[in-house]
């Protein structure tokens, strides 16, 4: 079975033609600056790549071009677009609706416009990408995958917010949590790493430009970083993360911003390029703090600093940890975030091997020492997966 995975952003377009029942990828890419120009980057076969740069005004050609491209010229892989089963979409934001993946209807697709206000830059894109391929694709079935239907399973102690219950009831203000597939695959992974095969306490940390952490019991999250929206949490990328109601009112006040251009602060302008005034992309900020950069330097601790106090809550809401997981663009490649969210957590029983931890690997490693009793591990995550096998069970009746 051949699934067609899509992620459709505000201005972007990321896909997947993957088999689900082997795992097997024939083909990979992305399309960039919708609506401003027109970039096409395709990976298929044996690591060949091509590149396209054409106009494209829509979500709607680049899905053409894609489809085009996966069954014509140089980038063929398949005969033609009958041999695609399914198309499985990554949709942001399902709020308590959506507990898990279900097939695209209208009641779905009317049900994710009433959640917009919860999601504004990523639900249209995403319901775009529905109807794009409903209409390009007729009859072929197409799935919702949710980033929050992993989160869904918090006790309401937990996704509550400390306000007038009315916010709740009325506007569904509460914690929902993102990164739901990859927080789901890695901790399943982590579940079959582990000796222990019941009531197992997993810590997942996704960390890249946007990053949370979840606290997950017996394969079930009972918290996690990310909340009403993906500004909560960790510092991240641009996002600032946790910060006092308070503060922001003061900078609302002295710099005289409305809430849009706080928000714009919030989201775009803070977190790891606000810190270091150098770079959003981690590896520059590396690289600043190792040549004496002191706001470089600055970044990267706090970075580290901020991760390992969430471990150290969700240590004590779970009573404990098995494993704790590393993985995203961050956790997967910065052997020194590892080594200093871990510094000093042998109380816990999580000690950190660092010849193991400064080792590179694209598999799934355990980083702890042999006398560890909780493990650590390395765990590469595989989201488009999760996304190909959810609409395959689907599809195939088996969920």
């Amino acid at each position: 079975m051949l699934v067609f995975i899509l992620n459709a952003g505000s201005s972007s377009l990321k896909y997947q033609l993957m088999n689900p029942i082997n795992k097997e990828v024939l083909a990979v890419g992305i399309c960039e600056r919708i609506g401003i120009d027109g970039i096409l980057k395709h990976e298929f076969g044996d690591d060949q790549k091509i590149k396209i740069e054409t106009d494209l005004p829509t979500h709607k050609e680049a899905i053409e071009l894609v489809l085009k491209t996966l069954t014509e010229g140089e980038g063929k892989v398949i005969n033609s677009i009958d041999d695609i089963e399914a198309i499985g979409h990554r949709a942001v934001h399902g709020g308590e609706e959506f507990a898990g993946s279900v097939m695209v209807s209208d009641a779905v697709i009317n049900k994710m416009k009433e959640l917009i206000p919860l999601a504004p830059l990523h639900n249209p894109a995403n319901i775009m990408g529905m109807e794009i391929c409903q209409d390009l694709m007729p009859g072929k079935p197409n799935v919702a995958v949710f980033d929050t239907a992993f989160h869904q399973t918090m006790p309401d102690y937990a996704y509550m917010y400390p306000l007038p219950y009315e916010q709740y009831t009325k506007n569904g203000v509460r914690k929902y949590g993102f990164h739901g597939t990859s927080h789901y695959f890695v901790s399943n992974e982590a579940a079959k790493m582990l000796d222990k095969k019941h009531n197992t306490r997993i810590i997942v940390c996704h960390l890249g430009n946007g990053s949370s952490v979840s606290a997950v019991f017996d394969g079930k999250c009972i918290d996690t970083s990310m909340g009403l929206t993906p500004v909560q949490g960790l510092m991240m990328g641009t996002r600032s993360g946790d910060i006092g109601a308070g503060a922001i009112q003061y900078m609302m006040e002295t710099e005289g911003w409305n809430i849009k251009e706080m928000l714009d602060v919030l989201n775009k302008k803070s977190g790891i390029v606000g810190i270091s005034g150098k770079s959003s992309d981690l590896r520059e900020v590396l690289e600043g703090a190792e040549s004496g950069d002191d706001r470089c330097r600055l970044a990267v601790d706090m970075i580290a600093y901020i991760i390992k106090k969430y471990v150290g809550s969700f240590a004590a809401a779970l009573d404990g940890v098995d494993a704790l997981c590393f993985t995203g663009g961050i956790g997967e490649n910065a052997a020194l975030i590892r080594e200093k969210v871990c510094a000093g957590l042998d109380y816990m029983g999580l000690n950190i091997d660092p010849v193991k931890n400064n080792k590179r690997s694209g598999e799934p490693r355990d980083i702890s020492t042999n006398g560890s009793r909780g493990r650590i591990f390395v765990i590469p995550t595989n989201e488009e997966y999760v996304i190909a096998n959810d609409t395959y069970k689907i599809v195939k009746g088996l969920e």
